[in-house]
């Protein structure tokens, strides 16, 4: 898994990655910052979606969609719960013969 770096960090180097002067490149900032140059890449792809520059998911709704998708499994969980428990005290209600 990819280490994670911090909100504010993330957000400095991609403005001084967009605000870079002339016959600064892109591998020279990730150098700076001790990242890589593909993560600095994805980092201003991700960053253009933010600011609506760019067609795609927004940071946001990743976020909204993963937190609902952790709700929708364990509501699933639940139900499967709730039916075992219903089988077995319809089962434990039965007359016996």
């Amino acid at each position: 898994m990819p280490k994670r770096y911090p909100r504010e960090f993330r957000d400095d180097v991609v403005r001084v990655a967009r605000g870079r002067p002339e016959g600064v490149t892109l591998d020279q900032i990730a150098a700076d910052f001790g990242i890589s140059s593909s993560c600095l890449h994805r980092w201003l792809q991700l960053a253009a979606i933010d600011d609506g520059a760019k067609p795609g998911v927004t940071t946001a709704e990743q976020s909204e969609n993963r937190d609902l998708r952790r709700r929708v499994k364990l509501l699933e969980q639940e139900n499967e719960v709730l039916r075992r428990a219903a089988a077995y005290l319809g089962q434990a209600n039965l007359p016996k013969g």
